[in-house]
């Protein structure tokens, strides 16, 4: 009997039992080096991946971050970054500490290894998305700075298994989560064709902000960009600010307005439970308060219309909305 999606080559290796033993040894892998291993359906699963279609089955964690943190951004561009975008990089970086975002990038070459590094000097937790297992470093020449984040609140994340080779048919699969992992994605730098502008489109598939930093027209890592802007597929980024007014970001050294207690008084229960998470993280996206308070998204949506209209939360630029 033929079963859908098992060919004769898999078959045969269930059957003498190289699945298990593969099974074995990534289950050794994980528990000697304290791997984090998130299910689709695991509480812990990032709730922006969760709501992408596309979400792997199994994510994998090297380290100590905060996935479901309530802000994220993701830095990328070119392998050729320019000391206009390295620049510009470690400016933005400096500027966005008072936010306390996470920072995603891929570790590779140019503007994703100049992301992690400035985020590593302001003291912001970043993490590097690969597309290898994570018995390895690719470039090899960023494994100091791999280790630097795991130690100071960052971390490695891959939904590939340990033994896997970084692939090029494997960073396509990787940009999607580092898409699917922000509330917005930044492409610094980029021609018209890269691992950025997937990046950003996926983003955009997803119902992320994207923006992009301007750069001169006879440049080719601004060509990427430029187009972006021009499309409307990104908003134009010149600095942190840009990011307050589009993401509705406030720095989070100022205090969030308690509720009255009044007000509280009359909600229902679901409605209690948003306020709740609102007051404990601050603006959030609507597909982070569906996987937080276990609701349907129609029902999350319903509920937040009725606390706009009762003037106890206010709708903010890019999905996300925040307490009165």
């Amino acid at each position: 009997m033929l079963i859908p999606g098992i060919g004769p080559k898999l078959a045969k290796s269930i059957s003498n039992q190289q699945v298990l033993h593969r099974a074995d040894r990534e289950l050794s892998f994980i528990d000697r080096n304290k791997v984090h291993v998130s299910y689709y359906l695991d509480k812990n699963y990032p709730g922006r991946l969760k709501n992408c279609e596309d979400s792997p089955i199994l994510l994998y964690v090297s380290g100590d971050i905060n996935l479901n943190h309530s802000r994220t951004i993701s830095v990328v561009g070119t392998r050729n970054a320019s000391n206009y975008g390295k620049g510009w990089v470690s400016s933005f970086l400096e500027e966005i500490k008072p936010y306390a975002p996470i920072v995603l990038s891929g570790l590779a070459y140019g503007i994703d290894i100049c992301a992690h590094r400035e985020s590593l000097k302001f003291n912001l937790p970043t993490g590097a998305v690969l597309a290898h297992g994570l018995d390895r470093i690719y470039p090899m020449a960023h494994k100091n700075v791999a280790r630097q984040m795991m130690k100071e609140g960052g971390a490695l994340i891959t939904e590939f298994l340990s033994e896997t080779q970084p692939d090029r048919e494997n960073f396509p699969r990787r940009n999607r989560i580092v898409a699917g992992l922000s509330d917005a994605v930044l492409v610094v730098e980029s021609d018209e064709r890269g691992g950025a502008i997937i990046t950003a489109d996926l983003a955009n598939s997803y119902h992320r902000d994207v923006f992009a930093v301007p750069g001169p027209i006879e440049s080719s890592t601004s060509r990427g960009c430029n187009k972006l802007i021009k499309s409307n597929r990104a908003s134009l980024i010149e600095c942190a600010k840009d990011i307050e007014y589009i993401m509705g970001w406030e720095p989070l050294k100022e205090s969030v307005q308690p509720v009255q207690q009044q007000t509280l008084f009359h909600l229902s229960p679901e409605e209690k439970s948003v306020v709740a998470i609102l007051q404990k993280i601050g603006n959030s996206a609507v597909d982070q308060l569906v996987a937080l308070a276990k609701m349907p998204a129609g029902q999350v949506n319903q509920v937040l219309l009725q606390l706009e209209c009762s003037g106890v939360v206010r709708s903010l630029p890019g999905r996300q909305f925040s307490l009165k």
